[in-house]
């Protein structure tokens, strides 16, 4: 909010106006007040420019992806990660997400999450975003997501889930052909990672996209490419059986 001049009055009333000593405190503070409206306008227009870098980023590798194999059924073609790390303001990512994109919010146990998944998906339906919590079906079910993302070691529960909420999307991480075989049990997609080299701290040695698509093409089950998913390796990934792609710090 800008400054409506009443510090400046008050400033100058202290003192005579003919006195020098409160002529120069109300011109320094003049300056600081428009150098701190300088900055917040500067602040504002860089964050509208970043919304709309991540936007065309978002375009672009969600056209990319589109022109993959394709076996998605209502699935969208490019799902958005959030990283506490790489993506610490979750909103600001959903904000900046074209229509039919997914948004996978991986939280790993952040405190007030309740009110955080509720502001998520409630913005992600209103831009036509599909937003799926990671790991947490209970919160999924609170906030009224699309559905759940399972690591590979909580697929136990996630038939349960599939029963008692038949219309939610599930989908799954696998990073081996036996993981990958275990989440085609109980996902409708399998996020299959790391395809190429990646910055993720959890990440092991890339698959490698031959590697990738064996794997891929052994099932019925959709699989995502993920892991070092950018605008350039993105462009590999078309003919290899792999159904679409996740991307975590290429839209960071």
């Amino acid at each position: 909010m800008r400054s409506s001049g009443c510090i400046l009055e008050t400033a100058t009333s202290v003192m005579s106006s003919g006195d020098r000593p409160a002529a120069l405190a109300a011109a320094a503070m003049r300056a600081r007040i428009a150098r701190r409206e300088s900055e917040a306008d500067a602040g504002a227009e860089g964050a509208k420019v970043m919304c709309a870098a991540k936007y065309d980023a978002a375009v672009q590798l969600t056209r990319a992806a589109a022109r993959l194999d394709g076996r998605r059924g209502r699935l969208p073609a490019l799902f958005a990660l959030t990283d506490p790390a790489r993506t610490p303001d979750p909103l600001a990512l959903a904000a900046a997400l074209p229509a039919g994109v997914g948004l996978i919010f991986r939280h790993f146990g952040k405190a007030h999450l309740r009110d955080q998944a509720e502001a998520l998906t409630a913005l992600c339906l209103s831009r036509g975003v599909l937003v799926l919590i990671s790991a947490d079906p209970d919160l999924a079910d609170g906030a009224g997501a699309d559905g759940v993302h399972w690591p590979n070691a909580r697929l136990g529960a996630a038939w349960r889930w599939r029963l008692r909420r038949p219309g939610w999307i599930f989908t799954a991480s696998a990073h081996s052909p036996a993981e990958l075989r275990r989440a085609a049990l109980g996902a409708h997609a399998v996020l299959l990672s790391p395809v190429f080299p990646s910055q993720s701290a959890s990440a092991g040695a890339p698959l490698g996209v031959w590697r990738a698509s064996a794997m891929a093409r052994r099932g019925r089950t959709p699989v995502y490419a993920l892991g070092g998913v950018n605008a350039s390796t993105i462009r590999r990934l078309p003919g290899l059986g792999l159904s679409g792609a996740a991307a975590v710090g290429a839209l960071a």
